[in-house]
């Protein structure tokens, strides 16, 4: 479920990703998340009520973004590990 605000001061819309999209989009359980996030490695999630949370929806696509952005590079500068780096042997 996930709920949509209009960003102050813009047109623009945002949408709040609750935690079971957050887990789908992502592969990540909820404690990994939280872990991640405690370490500073993973969107902040905004307070929505006294009991719920959301992450917004730009914020977790730039991240997954950031991901992809990240394998590929080390693929591509020869250090990266696992089935790809092995099948060249």
């Amino acid at each position: 479920m996930s709920k949509q605000q209009t960003e102050p001061g813009t047109s623009r819309s945002v949408r709040f990703v609750r935690l079971p999209e957050v887990m789908a989009r992502t592969g990540l359980s909820r404690s990994t998340i939280y872990v991640m996030v405690a370490a500073g490695r993973f969107p902040k999630p905004v307070p929505l009520g006294a009991r719920a949370v959301g992450w917004i929806e730009s914020e977790l696509d730039d991240w997954l973004r950031d991901r992809i952005a990240k394998r590929r590079h080390v693929e591509g500068t020869g250090t990266g590990r696992g089935l790809a780096t092995r099948a060249k042997r």
